[in-house]
């Protein structure tokens, strides 16, 4: 008889954490590898927000807090929503935890009843369906694919929608595949979802600084009756490189935010403290460093995609948001590595592709969607480099 609770049979560990696990056990047994599995800004955390979370310890700012936030952090957050986003809350609508992850994860266990149903477009987040798994409802996976630029549609969702339906999770600019959805499309999907008043909308907008080509951020909950019902999830980890510090927010009805504080009042109780002093300086802090940085992950991206479908056998949409790409890897399928084994799944590829070039990527599959990989261009210039030239290499050797 197991130990374990059966709820834990439903999910899997995180995908991209497993990746990166093991390219650090490989890199520590002295191989070459170069990561493109985390999702990890590699620019440091800015100097003014260090210094902030130097000056709050120093001032003895070690005690708890609030259980979902000190006062102060979430009145820099409803100033962020108001000034970025033409949103307006009060405190007692904002939710604090350790992570967005948390936060979502509060979400929905706090709303979620056994067989209520999710709607999850794919490709998504990895944590996205194990969360609702593990809360004991149930993941309604979309297939979006590179026809609607992996975005959903809105008859999708209303094809999709049920009396079972309790939430809907949009993520734009979306992990995996950097797409982003535009003020027009938000619109036609909030037309769908006034006439189902009672689903919550999830927006995650963990990475709406980091957009390129003029691409204009909107959020669900800017348009005629989306506000009383959606979250709207964001943090500080990808656009000011906080990663490590555990700081993720919300904002939405106050009814819902109770819940969240209540759930998070038996986990974790609150967020690091010292971390929030930091989040209150990110957020009311210089701003300029962002459009630096995501210029710097333009370029990147520009390489990236360049390169890739340059390469015999795969082929990368352009996305206009995030640090990811999400390349199909089909026309490489049902070939043999260079040691003769067959590769029949995007699985079988990113694997053959650790072992034999030391490249750490994901695979589609973990994201919902086969026949793809993603990749983190959130790394060096000169690492990307390599990392093309060795998986155009290993591909050319496919047969």
């Amino acid at each position: 008889m197991s130990i374990l609770s059966a709820s834990l049979s439903r999910i899997k560990p995180s995908p991209t954490i497993a990746v990166t696990q093991k390219a650090r056990e490989l890199k520590a047994q002295g191989k070459d590898v170069i990561s493109l599995g985390s999702g990890e800004p590699d620019f440091d955390t800015p100097d003014n927000v260090k210094e902030a979370a130097i000056k709050a310890i120093q001032e003895g700012q070690t005690k708890y807090t609030a259980v979902d936030g000190t006062a102060e952090l979430k009145d820099a957050i409803v100033k962020k929503f108001k000034r970025e986003n033409n949103l307006t809350y009060t405190s007692s609508q904002i939710t604090v935890g350790a992570g967005g992850k948390q936060v979502i994860y509060n979400a929905i266990l706090a709303t979620i009843n056994p067989g209520e149903e999710v709607i999850i477009p794919a490709p998504y987040w990895v944590s996205y369906p194990d969360i609702v798994l593990l809360a004991g409802g149930v993941p309604r996976v979309i297939e979006c694919d590179e026809a609607t630029d992996f975005k959903i549609t809105p008859s999708q969702i209303e094809e999709n929608i049920n009396d079972k339906t309790k939430w809907i999770i949009l993520n734009s600019p979306s992990n995996p595949t950097g797409a982003s959805y535009t003020s027009g499309e938000l619109e036609k999907i909030a037309d769908i979802l006034r006439k189902y008043p009672k689903v919550l909308i999830m927006s995650d907008d963990i990475y709406e600084h980091v957009t390129y080509d003029n691409f204009v951020f909107s959020t669900i909950a800017q348009y005629p009756e989306m506000l009383s019902r959606t979250l709207t999830v964001n943090g500080v980890s990808k656009a000011y490189a906080m990663t490590g510090w555990r700081i993720g927010y919300a904002a939405g009805p106050e009814d819902l935010i109770k819940g969240i504080a209540k759930i998070q009042s038996q986990s974790t109780t609150n967020p690091s403290s010292i971390s929030q002093a930091a989040a209150v300086e990110a957020l009311n802090g210089n701003q300029d460093f962002i459009k630096t940085r995501a210029s710097a992950f333009k370029d990147r991206r520009d390489f990236v995609v360049k390169s890739l479908n340059a390469i015999d056998g795969l082929t990368c949409f352009n996305p206009n948001g995030a640090f990811y790409v999400f390349p199909s890897c089909k026309g490489c399928l049902n070939k043999k590595d260079p040691q003769g084994k067959l590769i029949s799944t995007d699985t079988d590829f990113v694997t053959s592709l650790l072992e034999n070039t030391g490249i750490a990527v994901v695979q589609g599959s973990a994201f919902g969607l086969d026949g793809y990989f993603r990749i983190s261009y959130a790394t060096s210039m000169d690492n990307l480099k390599k990392a093309m030239n060795k998986i155009k290499e290993f591909c050319s050797q496919l047969s």
